[in-house]
């Protein structure tokens, strides 16, 4: 699994008058169809599974479809569309970011001009907000690197950047909108950090101080007066920081929050283990909480494991279809100056295995399964939960496929995303440069007698939506007390 879940929409503002001279959306579409089906390594078991006439009735609707197209961005939306029919992760299509970069000063200066916006500065803000009794979605908030004010307009709530360092994004231009339902729930626009549009139906406003737009968390930094309870507090510290941390909950329990098993989260999450060992080994139960981890290197979460083993853990491995254009991976690896000189000779013995192999799928490894022991089990922790959700994916599953295995382990939440079989991302540049393609490499040995994609790992205890966000913590430990 490499790097964390790639989406598979990367939606770019740039919109093109007219399309490449050297390249149609139809020259696009049998360039991306061809390099799929010769490359992608979950291909084949896609038709296998929905069969070669349904994809022959797919592909001459799209046919249709790419002759009409004269926009750039309007063709890479099409072809996103055409990808869904293998897979929702681990592939991805872009408008490639050289050409973005030569249009990307007339583009910014052309929104900065017309793009809506509310002109309060941030003093006269906060006299107004002083005047609200009661805590709405008005007020002054942070998430990344924006700041915005929410003011209310007749029945709209309106997002408006007052601090954007770093971005794109211009001082009082409308980052979102919020509109209030006759049931009293709320619908949302935001505008992602390219200008594109995002909509939600999930809106809400926890305790005082977060607000959540789909997958979007704000925190309140103005009005700082409202105050939450520890939980809620808690799950805002969660939800708003990316990176890992580890704190006693009680006099029995600790948690150990991950947001990502990004590689340069390595380190941080290795060293908080390191300088909290006595106290891990000291108390019962150990809470891993990674909702809305996608993923990242497996090497983030290998120190994790001593913690939770009891037994042999048995990992099934990948095979990777050898093309020549897959293959040209192993040569970057060589070429690649921070690579060490044993992973080289790793590299330059699996091209030379993937080479004598072109057309086939390769096991590089010497094991179907490694098996992977340890020498010893702690006593403590006795209990280990791990919290998930649907938004945990690719390296976030393989961990907890690896942690489930262990006598100590159960799993708390909702069901996983579902993208791991097909793994091992690659990119190219189309023909005309245009477009860049992100693909699969790889596919587990584990698939079809235990497949993930599409399914997703189920927790051994579901927590329903009666039980809120910011108490799921709590739930989880009530039962490991008990």
């Amino acid at each position: 699994m490499n790097s964390r879940k790639v989406l598979l929409f990367i939606l770019i503002i740039v919109s093109y008058s007219s399309y490449a001279q050297k390249c149609s959306c139809e020259d696009n579409f049998y360039w991306l169809k061809k390099t799929f089906e010769e490359n992608d390594a979950g291909f084949q078991y896609v038709i296998d599974e929905k069969g070669l006439d349904e994809y022959k009735n797919y592909n001459s609707t799209f046919v249709k479809k790419v002759k009409k197209i004269k926009d750039l961005d309007d063709c890479k939306k099409v072809l996103s569309d055409w990808l869904l029919f293998f897979r929702s992760g681990h592939l991805s299509l872009s408008v490639n970011q050289e050409n973005i970069k030569k249009t990307a000063t007339k583009v910014d200066t052309e929104v900065g001009q017309s793009w809506e916006k509310v002109e309060i500065k941030e003093d006269e803000l906060k006299n107004n907000l002083l005047r609200v009794v009661q805590p709405s979605f008005e007020g002054i908030w942070e998430s990344g690197a924006y700041t915005i004010g929410v003011v209310k307009r007749n029945d709209e709530y309106i997002g408006y950047i007052l601090n954007s360092a770093g971005t794109k994004w211009k001082q009082y231009q409308v980052k979102f909108k919020v509109k209030e339902n006759l049931d009293k729930t709320y619908n949302a626009v935001y505008y992602m950090g390219d200008y594109s549009i995002q909509k939600f139906n999930d809106v809400q406003l926890i305790g005082n101080n977060l607000l959540k737009i789909g997958f979007i968390s704000l925190k309140r930094i103005f009005p700082n007066n409202l105050e939450d309870n520890p939980l809620i507090n808690d799950y805002i510290e969660s939800l708003t920081t990316q990176k890992p941390y580890l704190k006693e909950i009680s006099k029995q329990t600790i948690l150990l929050r991950i947001p990502s098993f990004i590689y340069s989260n390595k380190k941080m999450i290795d060293s908080i283990l390191v300088a909290n060992n006595s106290l891990i080994l000291s108390r019962e139960n150990l809470i891993i909480d990674i909702r809305n981890n996608g993923g990242g290197s497996d090497a983030s979460f290998q120190k994790i494991i001593p913690y939770l083993y009891t037994n042999p853990i048995r990992t099934v491995g990948v095979e990777f279809l050898s093309t020549v254009q897959n293959n040209k991976r192993m040569e970057d690896f060589m070429a690649d100056p921070d690579w060490s000189e044993g992973d080289k000779e790793w590299a330059r013995k699996g091209l030379e295995k993937l080479n004598a192999n072109i057309g086939k799928y390769v096991n590089l490894e010497e094991n179907t399964v490694e098996e992977y022991k340890l020498d010893r089990v702690y006593d403590n922790p006795k209990n280990v939960a791990v919290i998930i959700n649907k938004n945990n994916g690719s390296t976030a599953e393989e961990f907890l496929l690896t942690a489930k295995q262990s006598k100590k382990v159960k799993l708390f939440g909702t069901t996983t995303e579902g993208v791991l079989d097909i793994s091992n991302m690659y990119f190219i540049d189309s023909p005309c440069k245009d477009l860049k393609l992100g693909y699969s490499l790889s596919k587990s040995l584990r698939i079809p007698d235990m497949q993930i994609d599409r399914k997703g790992i189920q927790p051994d205890y579901y927590i329903d939506k009666t039980i809120p966000d910011y108490d799921w913590i709590k739930f989880t430990e009530n039962i490991l007390i008990k």
